[in-house]
């Protein structure tokens, strides 16, 4: 299997177990900085590697009077500034082609939504700038069927000249139970592609359309990343907030900054027990 680098950070088997972690949205610097300091040194206690994460544009919204963010600019500029604050590398989502070179000057790792996986030009452009690529894998494809997206990032990344440097996350396998349902044994045949997996553990408790916005169940993303270890799982990805029902997006699946602290304990606990039964 490949190893994805992120900086100085390297994702895949035999690696420390990166958590990717922030707030859904990037409201404030203020707010950043507070939710990145918080899990940025629980992290390096607990010896994780770890990875900002916050969007400036909310496109995939399912009001069209929900808030979108701070646009491209403002939002990117203030990622840029936090991740130097903080001294660690920062990834946000880019929804069009047009977004990928702005965002690849701003941060270190670009994500590839889930609704928007099969989007070629998206793809081929995030690639094309070099920077790492995390796709998330839509919930109307199997595992298997990454392998389409796997190829078109490659190929953008051999027609520009790079190196493919590419992750794959899973978060949520299908709709079923009027909830996302996962499958963990879907962990194996993405990995199958070649390139480190990594579990989207808040955005997979969602209840997508439950009214004008999604609803969730965060409650359930402590045990939903546990399995994701043990079946595997090279990195976490987790939203938080200080205070989720006032959050401008997503508040229905982050969980509470402090619960989300306390669980990196026990999954770098977790992580080191597989390692040592897988080794």
């Amino acid at each position: 299997m490949h190893t994805t680098t992120i900086q100085q950070i390297k994702i895949g088997p035999g690696q420390p177990l990166a958590i990717i972690a922030g707030p859904c949205s990037a409201e404030s610097r203020d707010q950043c900085l507070q939710i990145g300091e918080a899990l940025r040194d629980r992290c390096a206690k607990l010896g994780l590697s770890y990875i900002f994460k916050a969007s400036f544009d909310k496109a995939n919204r399912s009001s069209i009077g929900s808030k979108r963010g701070l646009g491209s600019d403002e939002g990117l500029a203030m990622l840029q500034s936090v991740g130097k604050t903080l001294g660690v590398p920062v990834t946000t989502d880019i929804h069009e082609p047009e977004q990928a070179a702005a965002a690849a000057q701003a941060v270190d790792l670009l994500q590839i939504p889930a609704f928007l996986c099969r989007q070629t030009d998206l793809l081929v452009a995030a690639a094309a700038t070099g920077k790492p690529v995390n796709a998330k894998k839509g919930q109307f494809l199997s595992p298997a069927e990454m392998a389409h997206v796997v190829t078109k990032l490659e190929q953008g990344y051999e027609q520009a000249g790079h190196s493919p440097n590419i992750m794959l996350t899973e978060r949520g396998t299908f709709f079923g139970y009027h909830r996302l349902v996962n499958d963990f044994g879907g962990f194996v045949d993405m990995a199958d592609h070649g390139w480190p997996v990594c579990f989207d553990a808040t955005h997979s408790t969602q209840k997508p359309g439950e009214t004008n916005t999604s609803g969730g169940r965060p409650e359930l993303a402590p045990a939903l990343a546990r399995c994701a270890i043990v079946a595997g799982a090279h990195a976490i990805f987790m939203e938080a907030h200080p205070d989720p029902a006032s959050a401008l997006s997503d508040g229905a699946t982050m969980l509470k900054l402090p619960n989300a602290v306390k669980l990196l304990d026990e999954l770098a606990a977790l992580h080191a027990t597989m390692a040592q039964i897988s080794g």
